[in-house]
Order: C-alpha cells, then sequence, then structure tokens
C-alpha cells in the first residue's frame, strides 16, 4: 500500500462528509485537477483505503429506532465453533456490527430493533442456535453521538 500523503487526507475528509461529491467540485475542494483527483481516488479505492461508499440512513424513519449493546460470553474457545457462531450472527440482519472482545465479555452485537420484541425475536435465534454462557442486553436510552467519519490525523503521511 502506498503512504497517505496531505492531499489524501484532504480527499478522504471530502468524501466522509459527502461521497456523492462531483470529482469536479472534489478537486477543487483539494487544490487539484480533475483528472489527478480521480486517479487518486481510484488508488484510494484500489488499496482498500476506500472500501465503498453509501448512503447513511436515518434509523428510526426505517423503524430500526432501538438500539441494543449485547455482550457474549461462552465456554467455546475453538475455531468450528467461532466459524458456526460467526456464520449464525452475520445471518441476523438486526446485526449491524459483530466484534470478538478481550475483557470479561467474548463478543460485542449492535443490534437495531423496531422495539423490545423485535429484540426477543433475534435473541431467541442466538440462543437457539449455539451454545452461550452468558448473554447481557443493554438497550441505548440517548445516541449523544454517532459518526461514520474515521479521524485521520492518525495516517501515516
Amino acid at each position: 500500500m502506498r503512504q497517505i500523503d496531505n492531499v489524501d487526507k484532504k480527499i478522504l475528509d471530502s468524501l466522509q462528509d459527502d461521497c456523492t461529491v462531483p470529482v469536479a467540485e472534489l478537486a477543487a475542494n483539494v487544490g487539484l485537477t480533475a483528472t489527478p483527483c480521480w486517479r487518486r481516488v481510484q488508488r484510494l479505492e484500489e488499496d482498500g483505503v476506500i472500501r465503498k461508499r453509501v448512503a447513511l440512513l436515518d434509523p428510526g424513519k426505517v423503524n430500526v429506532g432501538v438500539t441494543v449493546f449485547v455482550t457474549i460470553r461462552t465456554s467455546h474457545h475453538d475455531m468450528k465453533w467461532l466459524r458456526s457462531f460467526t456464520a449464525l450472527v452475520t445471518a441476523i440482519p438486526e446485526v449491524v456490527e459483530f466484534y470478538r472482545m478481550s475483557g470479561q465479555a467474548d463478543y460485542l452485537l449492535r443490534i437495531v430493533v423496531p422495539d423490545i420484541a423485535a429484540y426477543d425475536r433475534v435473541y431467541k435465534q442466538l440462543i437457539n442456535g449455539t451454545d452461550l454462557s452468558d448473554v447481557t442486553s443493554s438497550f441505548a436510552m440517548e445516541q449523544i453521538k454517532y459518526t461514520t467519519r474515521l479521524p485521520l490525523h492518525h495516517a501515516v503521511a
């Protein structure tokens, strides 16, 4: 992978704000002409720095305004179990984030649903699909900060 320079950082920052910005406008914003700017965007995509371009939806307007954080502990720590558990969790569309953790919890899930009854259905899928030691659910009361924007000052120039 090539180094990320300050111009790349400007491009990435702008695209994190609005990935639909026309290339001519993006180029003007970062001090390039359109062709070199487009080449940089393509390189960033080829290098996997830009994984994909998406639309961010309002959860409440698509009826999944309840966020549940679920910590899971298991006594199984082998690859066969992990593959099976991963397949189970990734097949549940309400699970929007899935992490293997260090510390007291083995896994952390972020689940979005319309209500508690919908979460209960997801919970039952989880416990019926595999052997778990502990499942702890915490319902978010208020979203204080949410962003998909990554800090770029750590990117190596």
